[in-house]
C-alpha cells in the first residue's frame, strides 16, 4: 500500500490530512479526559469515607469506637434486586488492601470477588478504611478491629450453615492470616489472592528494594517528614516504577487510540489508582521490618504485645491461596513459600491439621486477580459457589483447578454455571517447585536484613530527633502536595485557566468527530511507533532488574557484609531456622495418634460411608464439584436413617476430617473395620449405601481399572455381613455399566438447610503462645 501511495500525491495528501484532522481531535478528546481526572480526583478527595465500590453499602461497625481505635470499618453489601442473600448461606467478607490505595478494589466491578459472592447466594460484607489513620494506631490494633469485624458477622447470621469465610486482597491477606492465627475459632474458610507472605521467595525486583536502599531507615525518616504519617503515594509509586512501559507509555497511548471508547474504563481505573492514603508512620515501620525486609511472618518470629506467638499453623479454616504468573508485585513463590518455610513434609500439614488449597493463573496481573472480569466470573466465581464443600476437605495441600464444564454433563443443580472445579491432592514437593527456595539467596537476605536494623538503629540514634524536631504539620502537608504522583493529578483539571476552552472544543468535536479507518497508513505507522516503545520500555525494565539483582547479591553475597551480618563463609546453615514445634504441640500430637488408634473401631454407618469413599477418591487422586455436593447431599437426606440426627456442615466436617486422619494413619486397618461398623445395620440400608456409592463414585469421568478395583472391594466390604453377597455382586455389575456412562444429570441441591451457625469447632492446639 505504501508504494501505490508515494505513486499518488492526491492520494497522499488526503490520507494524511484526514490522519492530521484525526490525530488533533485525539488530542482534544484525551486532553477533556485528563481534565475529567483531575476533577474526579479533587471530588474524590473531598469525600468523607472515599471507596471505588460498584455496590451500594451501609455501615454495621467503625473501627473508631473500639477500645483500641481504628481507621476501619465494617461495612454491609447492600444486594441489588437480581442478587437476594440466602440467610442460611455462609457470609463473605472481603478486606481490601491498605498499600497507598484506597479502599473498593474488592468490589470495584460487578464481576468481581464480592460479585461472585452475591451472585452465589452469600451475605457479603466489606472491610475498608478511612484515607487517614488513627494516630498510634499499631497493627495489632487492626488485627483487633478484624476480629471484632468477624464475630459481629457471625452474630448477624445465627442461622448461618458455617462461620464467615473472609478474603484478604493483597497486603489484606497477611493482616487476615495473622488475626486468624491469633483468634482461629472466628474463622471460616479464608481466601488470599494475590498477597505476598514471604518477602525473600520469587525473583521479582520489589524485593530488592528494602537492600540496595540499606533498609528501612527511609522508611522511618519518610514517616518523620511526614509528622508521624507515611504518604501511600510512595508505595504507589513503587509499583508504577515496577512496569515502566505501562507507566509512561502505555496507559496513556491507550486512552489516545482509543479515546471515543476508553475514556469510562480510564477514568473509573484512575479513580482507584489516584485515591492516596496514609498510614501511621509506626505501622509501616512494623510491616517494613518485620515482613518486607525481616520477612518474619511466615517463620512464626512474630509475637503480639501480650505474649500470643503469631503462628500460621494455629489456623484451623481452609486456607485457599490464589495467585499468578502475571503478577509482578506477589508472584506464586511469594504467596505460596510459606508453606515450604512453615512445613517440612505433607505429614507435617497434616499433623498440624491444616487444610490448604492453592489456585495458579497463568497471565493475570496483580489488580486483575480482584477486577477482572473473566477471572471475576471463572475463579472467584467457584471459589463462592464451593467454599462450602472447600471447607469439607481433610488436612493436607490440594490444588484447584477451573475448567470449562463438560458440554454433555450438568455441572451444578441449577445448570447455569459453565465452569467446573476439580481438586487433586497436592503436596509440598509440588510447592517447592514452584517457590524452588535458594538457601544461598536467603543468607543475602539475612544479611540485608542485619544490615537494615544496624542503619536503622544509626538513624533513630543520630538523625530522627533533629528531623521530628524540624517536622510539623504545615511542613508535611506540602511534602504530600508535592508528591510527583499527586502533581499529575493536580496540575489539569478545572481549575487551570485553559481547562474550559478545552472543553468547549472538546464538545464540539464529538459532535463531529471522523474517525480514520484501521489501514490507515499513518495510523498503522502510529501503532508501530507504541510498539516500538513499549518493546524498548521493556528492555530497559529488564536490564535494570538485572542490574538491581546482581548489585544486591554482590553486595550482601560478598564475604565482609556476611561476617559483619554475624554469619562467616563456610557457614553453610540456614538463614531461617525452621520454626519447630513447642514440647506442648509433640504432645498433642502423640494424644491425637492414640486417638486415632482407639477410633479405628468406633462409630456406625456414617463412618464406614465416609472411609469408603475417602478409599476410592485416594486411588483417583481427585475429585470435582459434582461428588462433594453429592456426598453432602446424601449426609443431608440419609442421616437420620443411618442412626444419627439432622447433619450440620460443622458436624460432617469434623466427621469427614477425622475419618480421613484414620485413613491416612492406617486404611488397611480403618476399611477392614467397616464390617463391624455396619453389624447393627438394617440390610435394606447398608443395601442403599452402597448403591449410593457405587453411583457416586461413577460420577464424572470413568474409573480406571485400579478405582473399580478399590470400589469393588467397598461394595464387597459392605455386603459381607448377613448374607448379603448376591446384592454386593449385583451392585458391582451395576457399577460397571455406570462407569462406561456419563456422569446421569440429576439434579443435586447444592445448598443445605442447617439448624445454627454454631458447629463445633476445632480447640486451638497448646503451645501457642510464646
Amino acid at each position: 500500500m505504501a508504494p501505490a501511495l508515494g505513486l499518488d500525491p492526491l492520494r497522499f495528501a488526503t490520507t494524511a490530512a484526514s490522519y492530521a484532522v484525526d490525530a488533533w481531535q485525539r488530542n482534544v478528546l484525551y486532553s477533556d479526559i485528563r481534565r475529567q481526572r483531575g476533577n474526579q480526583y479533587r471530588d474524590h478527595l473531598q469525600e468523607q469515607a472515599p471507596n471505588v465500590l460498584d455496590f451500594a453499602a451501609e455501615s454495621v461497625m467503625s473501627g473508631l469506637d473500639l477500645p483500641r481505635p481504628v481507621n476501619y470499618g465494617l461495612m454491609r453489601i447492600i444486594p441489588d434486586g437480581q442478587s437476594a442473600p440466602d440467610p442460611r448461606m455462609r457470609p463473605f467478607i472481603v478486606v481490601d488492601p491498605r498499600a497507598g490505595h484506597g479502599p473498593g478494589i474488592g468490589g470495584f466491578k460487578p464481576d468481581s470477588e464480592v460479585g461472585a459472592a452475591l451472585k452465589a447466594g452469600h451475605p457479603c460484607y466489606f472491610v475498608g478504611f478511612l484515607p487517614d489513620p488513627v494516630p498510634g494506631q499499631t497493627v495489632e490494633d487492626v488485627m483487633r478491629a478484624e476480629a471484632a469485624f468477624v464475630r459481629k458477622v457471625a452474630e448477624l447470621h445465627p442461622q448461618a450453615i458455617g462461620k464467615p469465610c473472609v478474603v484478604g486482597n493483597c497486603q489484606a491477606g497477611w493482616q487476615v492470616l495473622m488475626t486468624a492465627a491469633v483468634w482461629p475459632e472466628l474463622f471460616g474458610p479464608i481466601i488470599l489472592a494475590g498477597a505476598p507472605l514471604s518477602y525473600w521467595a520469587g525473583k521479582n525486583p520489589m524485593r530488592y528494594a528494602g537492600g540496595l536502599l540499606g533498609g528501612s531507615w527511609l522508611t522511618a525518616m519518610t514517616g518523620d517528614l511526614g509528622d508521624g504519617r507515611f504518604d501511600g503515594a510512595w508505595l504507589v509509586q513503587n509499583f508504577e516504577s515496577l512496569d515502566p512501559a505501562n507507566t509512561l507509555w502505555s496507559k496513556q497511548y491507550n486512552l489516545y487510540a482509543n479515546v471515543d471508547s476508553e475514556g469510562p474504563r480510564y477514568l473509573g481505573f484512575e479513580k482507584y489508582w489516584g485515591g492516596h492514603v496514609f498510614l501511621e508512620a509506626g505501622e509501616m515501620q512494623y510491616i517494613v521490618d518485620n515482613l518486607f525486609i525481616g520477612n518474619k511472618l511466615a517463620t512464626a518470629e512474630l509475637c503480639t504485645s501480650d505474649g500470643v506467638r503469631i503462628d500460621l499453623r494455629n489456623i484451623r479454616s481452609p486456607i485457599v491461596v490464589f495467585c499468578s504468573y502475571g503478577d509482578n508485585i506477589t508472584p506464586p513463590p511469594q504467596a505460596l513459600g510459606w508453606i515450604t518455610d512453615l512445613y517440612r513434609d505433607d505429614d507435617d500439614v497434616i499433623g498440624h491439621d491444616q487444610t490448604i488449597v492453592f489456585a495458579t493463573h497463568d497471565s493475570i496481573g496483580h489488580l486483575g486477580i480482584f477486577v477482572s472480569g473473566s477471572v471475576g466470573r471463572k475463579e472467584h466465581r467457584e471459589f463462592a459457589a464451593n467454599i462450602d464443600l472447600i471447607d469439607l476437605l481433610p488436612a493436607g495441600l490440594y490444588r484447584a483447578e477451573v475448567e470449562e464444564c463438560p458440554a454433555d454433563r450438568a455441572c451444578t443443580h441449577d445448570g447455569d454455571d459453565p465452569y467446573l472445579m476439580r481438586i487433586r491432592r497436592s503436596g509440598i514437593e509440588e510447592v517447592r517447585a514452584i517457590v524452588k527456595p535458594d538457601a544461598a539467596s536467603e543468607r543475602r537476605f539475612a544479611a540485608a536484613a542485619r544490615v537494615s536494623e544496624i542503619n536503622l538503629a544509626l538513624y533513630r540514634s543520630l538523625l530522627q530527633p533533629a528531623m521530628q524536631r524540624l517536622s510539623t504539620p504545615a511542613s508535611a502537608h506540602w511534602l504530600q502536595a508535592l508528591h510527583p504522583l499527586r502533581i499529575g493529578y493536580e496540575w489539569w483539571s478545572d481549575r487551570h485557566p485553559l481547562a474550559p476552552l478545552v472543553a468547549q472544543v472538546a464538545q464540539q468535536v464529538r459532535r463531529n468527530r471522523h474517525a480514520i479507518d484501521a489501514d490507515n497508513p499513518f495510523l498503522q505507522a502510529q501503532e508501530a511507533l507504541s510498539q516500538a516503545m513499549d518493546y524498548w520500555l521493556d528492555r530497559y525494565r529488564d536490564q535494570r532488574d538485572a542490574l538491581y539483582a546482581a548489585t544486591f547479591d554482590a553486595i550482601y553475597g560478598s564475604p565482609l557484609i556476611q561476617a559483619l551480618a554475624g554469619r562467616s563463609t563456610p557457614d553453610d546453615s540456614p538463614a531461617r531456622p525452621h520454626p519447630g514445634d513447642s514440647p506442648e504441640h509433640c504432645a498433642y500430637i502423640a494424644a491425637e495418634q492414640a486417638r486415632i488408634l482407639a477410633d479405628i473401631d468406633r462409630g456406625g454407618p456414617k463412618e464406614a460411608f465416609v472411609r469408603a469413599m475417602i478409599h476410592i477418591f485416594q486411588q483417583r487422586g481427585e475429585a470435582d464439584e459434582r461428588h462433594f455436593r453429592y456426598a453432602w447431599e446424601f449426609a443431608r437426606s440419609h442421616h437420620q436413617r443411618l442412626g444419627g440426627s439432622k447433619p450440620e456442615m460443622a458436624a460432617f466436617r469434623t466427621l469427614v476430617r477425622r475419618q480421613a486422619l484414620l485413613m491416612r494413619h492406617d486404611a488397611q486397618a480403618a476399611l477392614a473395620a467397616i464390617p463391624a461398623l455396619l453389624a447393627a445395620v438394617p440390610a435394606d440400608l447398608v443395601h442403599g449405601a452402597a448403591e449410593f456409592i457405587a453411583e457416586l463414585a461413577t460420577r464424572g469421568d470413568a474409573l480406571s481399572q485400579p478405582e473399580q478395583s478399590s470400589l469393588q472391594h467397598v461394595l464387597a466390604l459392605f455386603e459381607s455381613q448377613g448374607g448379603r453377597g448376591k446384592r454386593a455382586t449385583k451392585a458391582a455389575g451395576a457399577t460397571r455399566q455406570r462407569a462406561s456412562r456419563p456422569m446421569a444429570s440429576k439434579p443435586v441441591k447444592a445448598t443445605p438447610k442447617p439448624k445454627s451457625s454454631q458447629g463445633t469447632g476445632r480447640k486451638r492446639p497448646p503451645g501457642d503462645r510464646a
